[in-house]
């Protein structure tokens, strides 16, 4: 009776691989001492990849942000124009009025460049965002939701 094929090929298999050099370690014919310069010199090399700066690159896509981000000044008459107090940056009426003037940039962006599906998605997120913060205010107080409406413009 012959003996099953997996145990023919698993005793053939461990005799290779018994005898077979492992990755790393000098053989007869190249001293340990050559094979530990190579192995610094490829982590020497390797540092060197790493260190080098990286070349900075203006894309389309950077351009496009430049476009799409508020001015500071226009910011400013945003925030003087819908504010309750002075310095008051945080109320949901002033938050609503420059998410409104971002979307307003950006669906002006969308009509001359159709495709770019990154800002599509970017305007459906501040849409949302603006819809959380008009339902906070009409549930907190329906006449400051009613006025900031009236004032923006929003159905």
């Amino acid at each position: 009776m012959t003996a099953p094929f997996y145990t023919t090929m698993s005793a053939k298999t461990t005799k290779k691989s018994v005898n077979a050099p492992k990755a790393g370690k000098a053989t007869k014919k190249t001293p340990v001492s050559k094979v530990a310069k190579e192995s610094k010199k490829k982590t020497a090399e390797k540092a060197e990849k790493t260190v080098k700066p990286a070349k900075v690159v203006k894309t389309k896509a950077s351009k496009v942000m430049e476009e799409v981000a508020i001015p500071s000044p226009e910011k400013q008459e945003i925030i003087a124009q819908f504010a309750l107090t002075s310095g008051d940056t945080g109320s949901p009426e002033v938050q609503v009025a420059l998410l409104t003037r971002r979307i307003e940039k950006l669906v002006g962006h969308l009509r001359g460049n159709p495709h770019d599906n990154h800002s599509r998605r970017g305007l459906l997120g501040l849409v949302s965002k603006r819809r959380r913060l008009l339902n906070y205010l009409e549930k907190k107080d329906k006449k400051r939701f009613v006025q900031i409406k009236e004032k923006l413009g929003l159905t």
